[in-house]
């Protein structure tokens, strides 16, 4: 398996944001992390990132502790992080080379940035910004992905363009985390999905029971959704 965690802690002060948290994540697979705001989801991605220290658990990224694998991650995080005063095309290359990893000019053209790869990263859109954050998440040959809300905000033919390049990346060997609160985009993209509510996993939903909840319609997902976290938290 590409990611595990292993009761996933983690507190601020007092508060318990990510409660014994444990799930895998395999090649190949399209994970959503569904739950309502301030269930976990953004601090359990940052911890699994090697980004926040867990008060208890590990996680490990291809077998090795998350500290010491962090060049095999890519975080997308919410808002993206971006270098400002450099250009599309230097933040890129900057984190492609710190992984090491070789160009990568398709990337930039299947999530339609070459028109921006010249312009300064300060003066783009929210969803250029999205778009250069799943890149930069992607570059340099990250196995293992994780994306905050990354598909958020994209019109129609850029979220296109997003599922096609995870689809792709899933297909050639990669394992993707992705938190939404798009279930439409978990139907469409995800091979499995993890509902949180108040720091714990509360179902784990694997790919035969997403298919079925899929072929019943549309409303299907929701309501197991609103029927695990309950529609007053949701």
């Amino acid at each position: 398996m590409l990611l595990a965690v292993e009761s996933l802690t983690v507190r601020y002060g007092r508060r318990v944001a990510v409660d014994n948290l444990s799930f895998t994540v395999d090649a190949g697979e399209v994970v959503g992390l569904l739950g309502p705001n301030g269930a976990g989801k953004s601090t359990a991605l940052a911890a699994i990132a090697g980004a926040l220290e867990p008060a208890s658990g590990r996680v490990l990224v291809d077998g090795e502790p998350a500290a010491q694998a962090r060049g095999k991650v890519g975080l997308a995080d919410q808002p993206p992080t971006l270098y400002e005063f450099l250009t599309v095309a230097e933040h890129l290359d900057f984190v492609r080379e710190a992984r090491d990893g070789a160009p990568e000019p398709a990337l930039l053209e299947s999530l339609g940035l070459t028109g921006v790869a010249g312009q300064l990263c300060r003066e783009l859109s929210f969803g250029y910004r999205q778009r250069v954050g799943l890149a930069a998440a992607l570059i340099g040959g990250t196995r293992t992905v994780l994306l905050d809300e990354t598909l958020n905000g994209l019109d129609p033919h850029a979220g296109r363009r997003a599922r096609a390049v995870l689809t792709a990346a899933a297909q050639g060997g990669a394992g993707v985390l992705m938190s939404t609160h798009l279930l439409a985009v978990a139907e469409r993209l995800c091979t499995r999905v993890l509902v949180l509510d108040k720091g714990k996993l509360v179902r784990d939903v694997p790919t035969a029971e997403l298919e079925a909840l899929v072929a019943k319609g549309p409303d299907a997902l929701e309501e197991l959704y609103l029927g695990l976290v309950g529609e007053e938290a949701a």
